[in-house]
């Protein structure tokens, strides 16, 4: 009698050891998978006969200023996402009597993902419906060309991120304010990009200027802060960075000054007490 209730106590424990073991290799065999896209948002996508094109970036619009934009290119028929591909794009604005274009980054693979590709733009203008801008794809899969277009919405930025103006030096310039994105009190990284316009369609990096910075706060009797530092180039990623102080939260004016390499002004003032802003400047709210 005792080896049978041995074995009645035995035979749940084994079971229930079978069934945990079952389920433990069933999670390694059938992992969580991740999409490639979490945390982005879709903007849009572009379709033709052959394949769609979704666009994707954490706000789920374009606005004014600095636009980063994740893409992904999938195949129409199989429903899958292509991994080897190459890209080049074309923004296009249309006035009453002209268009243009305006300043974007060449498209390369994200490091680490196998269909998701990466650019941005730098829209310096819109309508107030956010009409006027149109965007055309051309891209390469198997060595056969491929292209799509289509219209797209520009929302209007609530503060002034992107600048565009003309130098003394008779060149017109784009200057475009990238970090931060989620400002604090203290020390915050200041990234912008500063693009010539050598035509209407043709935005290339300007390198090498210097860029005085002086936060002021309008509201606050534009007082400053301390511990600023002056923006420079960085040829490892093609955008000028320095040091915001920023001591309260609040609307801040950040008024700049663009300097060539022989410290020439190019465009703006230094702040005075005769003179409350800069002519080229960029605004700031948290």
């Amino acid at each position: 009698m005792k080896s049978i209730k041995f074995i009645y106590v035995l035979l749940p424990i084994l079971f229930l050891s079978l069934v945990t073991s079952s389920c433990s290799k069933d999670d390694d065999d059938n992992p969580i998978i991740l999409s490639e896209v979490d945390g982005l948002i879709k903007i849009q996508e572009l379709t033709n006969s052959t394949h769609t094109i979704e666009l994707f970036n954490k706000e789920g619009n374009f606005y004014t200023g600095y636009n980063s934009v994740s893409i992904r290119l999938k195949n129409n028929a199989s429903d899958l996402y292509v991994e080897d591909a190459s890209f080049s794009w074309m923004p296009m604005m249309q006035m009453p009597t002209m268009q243009h274009s305006c300043p974007r980054s060449a498209i390369s693979k994200v490091l680490g993902k196998n269909t998701v590709f990466e650019g941005y733009i730098i829209y310096q203008m819109t309508n107030t419906d956010g009409s006027g801008w149109s965007l055309t794809i051309d891209y390469t899969v198997d060595g056969i060309d491929y292209t799509m277009a289509d219209t797209i919405v520009v929302r209007q930025n609530n503060n002034q991120n992107v600048t565009s103006f003309m130098g003394s030096d008779a060149t017109r310039y784009i200057i475009a304010r990238i970090q931060p994105n989620t400002p604090i009190i203290g020390i915050n990284d200041l990234m912008v990009s500063v693009h010539k316009m050598e035509n209407m369609m043709t935005f290339p990096v300007a390198e090498n200027y210097t860029i005085t910075l002086d936060p002021r706060m309008p509201g606050m009797g534009n007082h400053s802060s301390p511990n600023n530092t002056d923006l420079n180039y960085s040829s490892s990623d093609e955008m000028y960075h320095g040091d915001l102080s920023l001591t309260m939260t609040g609307y801040w004016v950040l008024n700049l000054k663009l300097m060539n390499a022989n410290d020439e002004v190019l465009k703006g003032e230094d702040v005075t007490d005769e003179n409350n802003q800069s002519s080229l400047y960029l605004e700031l709210e948290f």
